[in-house]
């Protein structure tokens, strides 16, 4: 993810610490939405053909406010930050924008298509929070019961709520911050990992604070709540999906892979990054002289598509495509999910990330609040992604590239969604 932890979201570290790239891996994204807080390609249409060229423009729909101006920006950010490609789909009372932007591939083809499955990192966190607060309203669980109620293994697990593991103020250490992980992540892409291996380095390192004193965005809160609702469950993390989330709301395209499962549902495009994981642990932005390079179009990014997304399980492994996306998106604005009381609860559970900048952006049970609109933003090698819905306008917004981080560093989909929030609430 990258380095500048701006307004949706990611880690909050001290002044004197760099920001983390991985601490953001498969996390909310920084592209400054703060403003956004106090305001408040080649494309298609719905129904139309996608365009195997980044530089074609099809008319677009008329009934969908600012169309052609969106369109027009959708492509020319996606060409300024060089991802091969992306989709976009925006939906209004007035009707939905549906645009593609490139290719599958470093290539330039075949054409990105709507119906292509992206890794969707954390967005995945969603998912994992729903179950938990379903099971909360189920009499289950308790949001507020300690950790060490369902796992003895954590360290200060007494002082440690459900509730701050989902929103991010646990205080534990970030295991995919750490050299070791990337490290291994770089040597062995296709290593299946094990929740437990991902708990046991995270432990290795002191917290951040005390429980409840801070913010830190950390995956190892997720990998906890996934391994709760397993054992709460009697079943495996993917069949809780599958049964309570996936089918009820028809997304028959979005997958939780097996922790050995390192390959794409078919079709799907390559996905991207510059650089390692290792070099871009404390920033995404590349060194100028790499930035000259993909310019001049002598320097390409690495195909990463292959790597094995287990090592973010219930905290970022998902997979799915941009319908089903903006169909889950709804679901949780809207309240489909939890009664009135519990969607209350979440969408009332936002906390400014950084007190001294309440308009910077705001994290609470595993949902974030991205200007106008609450969603998640998610990052894994080779992918990113934004979703978002406004439940006053019910507007709903969800961007998919199969790039990271653009060479400066800002990560692909969150950019491109900035761009079109900026605009529809200007």
């Amino acid at each position: 993810m990258p380095s500048n932890p701006g307004n949706l979201v990611p880690a909050q570290r001290s002044a004197a610490s760099p920001i983390s790239r991985r601490t953001l891996l498969s996390g909310a994204a920084a592209v400054g939405f703060g403003a956004l807080a106090s305001a408040c390609g080649s494309s298609t249409t719905s129904g139309s053909t996608p365009s195997p060229t980044p530089s074609a423009s099809p008319s677009p729909s008329s009934s969908v406010p600012n169309a052609s101006q969106l369109q027009a920006l959708f492509t020319k950010t996606a060409k300024e930050l060089t991802t091969p490609g992306a989709v976009v789909i925006y939906q209004t009372a007035q009707g939905v924008l549906r645009s593609t932007y490139g290719a599958k591939t470093v290539a330039g083809s075949p054409p990105v298509s709507f119906d292509d499955h992206f890794r969707i990192g954390s967005i995945t966190k969603t998912f994992t929070g729903t179950v938990i607060l379903q099971l909360a309203q189920e009499g289950k669980l308790g949001i507020d019961d300690p950790v060490s109620k369902y796992r003895s293994d954590v360290p200060n697990g007494r002082n440690i709520t459900l509730t701050q593991l989902l929103n991010m103020r646990s205080g534990l250490y970030n295991y995919s911050e750490s050299l070791e992980f990337n490290t291994a992540l770089d040597e062995t892409p296709r290593r299946a990992w094990a929740p437990d291996e991902l708990l046991a380095m995270a432990y290795q390192t002191p917290p951040y604070f005390a429980p409840g004193k801070g913010y830190h965005y950390t995956n190892t809160g997720l990998i906890l709540l996934g391994l709760i609702v397993e054992k709460i469950e009697g079943n495996d993390l993917a069949t809780s999906f599958q049964k309570r989330l996936f089918d009820p709301l028809g997304m028959h395209e979005t997958v939780f892979p097996a922790r050995d499962s390192f390959t794409l549902p078919a079709p799907h495009p390559q996905g991207y990054m510059y650089g390692t994981n290792v070099s871009t642990i404390e920033s995404a932005t590349l060194p100028e002289s790499h930035q000259a390079a993909i310019s001049a179009g002598t320097l390409k990014p690495t195909d990463v598509t292959d790597q094995n997304p287990s090592w973010a399980w219930a905290a970022g492994a998902a997979i799915s495509t941009v319908q089903d996306v903006l169909s889950w998106v709804t679901a949780m604005g809207d309240g489909s999910l939890l009664n009135a009381e519990w969607q209350r609860k979440r969408l009332n559970s936002l906390q400014p990330v950084n007190p001294q900048e309440p308009n910077a952006g705001a994290y609470g049970l595993a949902i974030v609040k991205l200007g106008p609109m609450y969603g998640h933003t998610g990052e894994l090698p080779g992918f990113q992604s934004f979703c978002g819905y406004d439940p006053d306008k019910k507007n709903g917004l969800v961007v998919l590239a199969n790039l990271n981080a653009a060479p400066n560093g800002d990560p692909v989909a969150s950019t491109i969604s900035k761009s079109f929030i900026e605009t529809v609430y200007s």
